[in-house]
C-alpha cells in the first residue's frame, strides 16, 4: 500500500502491516521513490498480507468477467463498498491488489468480501447492452449475484442464457456504458428494494 490514506484504510480495517516504511524515519527517502509506483513518492509504503483480506459474498455481489483492467476493478470494488455489496472474480481479471486497482479503490479493499466468479451463489443477473429488461426492475430475490463482462468482449453467451438479463436504459446516443459505471448504476438499482422496506 503506497501512501498515508491506503495505509491508514488498512490499519483501520483491523489489519496489522506486516512491515511499514516511513521516508526519513526507516528508509532513505530516495529508495522508498525507487521502488514506488507512483509519479510523486509516497511519504510512506505498507506491505499486508492477502489474506487478511475480507473473503465471502453478501447479499448483493458483483460477479466480474474478465474485467483485465486495474482502475474498472478498484471502482468496482469501491462502488461495493458504498453499496455494501461484494465482489467476485473470474480467471483473467486484474490483481484487485495491484497497484492500480488498490489506488482505484481507495481502501475499499480491505473492507469488500471477495471470492471466485463460481463461488458466489445466488440469482444470476446478467448486464446486457440490450434486450434485457430494464435495470429498474431488477428481481428482489438475494442473494443476487450481477453479472458483468469485460467492455469488449461482454460476456460469454452461455452465461447469459443462464441467466436473467438485464439492461440499463439509455436514452442518449452512447452506444455503450464503461463497466465501471454499469456496475455502479446496477449496484444502485439493486439497493432500491432494500432502502424501501418499512422498518420494523
Amino acid at each position: 500500500m503506497e501512501g498515508e490514506d491506503l495505509v491508514e484504510a488498512g490499519v483501520t480495517a483491523g489489519l496489522e502491516p506486516v512491515d511499514v516504511l516511513s521516508a526519513g524515519e526507516t528508509v532513505d527517502p530516495d529508495l522508498l521513490a525507487g521502488v514506488s509506483t507512483l509519479a510523486h513518492p509516497p511519504r510512506v509504503i505498507a506491505v499486508f498480507r492477502r489474506d487478511g483480506l475480507p473473503r465471502g459474498q453478501r447479499d448483493v455481489t458483483l460477479a466480474l468477467w474478465r474485467v483485465v483492467d486495474p482502475g474498472n476493478v478498484g471502482t468496482l470494488l469501491r462502488a461495493a463498498d458504498a453499496f455494501g455489496a461484494g465482489v467476485a472474480f473470474s480467471e483473467g481479471c486484474a490483481d484487485p491488489t495491484g497497484p492500480k486497482a488498490l489506488r482505484a479503490s481507495a481502501g475499499a479493499v480491505f473492507r469488500v468480501p471477495t471470492c471466485a466468479f463460481d463461488e458466489a451463489g445466488g440469482l444470476r443477473v446478467a448486464l446486457v447492452p440490450r434486450g434485457g429488461s430494464s435495470i429498474r426492475d431488477l428481481p428482489a430475490d438475494r442473494p443476487l449475484i450481477l453479472l458483468l463482462g469485460a467492455e469488449r468482449e461482454g460476456l460469454p453467451d452461455d452465461l447469459v442464457t443462464q441467466s436473467h438479463k438485464v439492461t440499463i436504459d439509455q436514452p442518449g446516443a452512447a452506444e455503450s456504458l464503461n463497466v465501471a459505471m454499469a456496475g455502479a448504476i446496477a449496484l444502485y438499482e439493486a439497493s432500491q428494494p432494500l432502502r424501501s422496506r418499512p422498518s420494523a
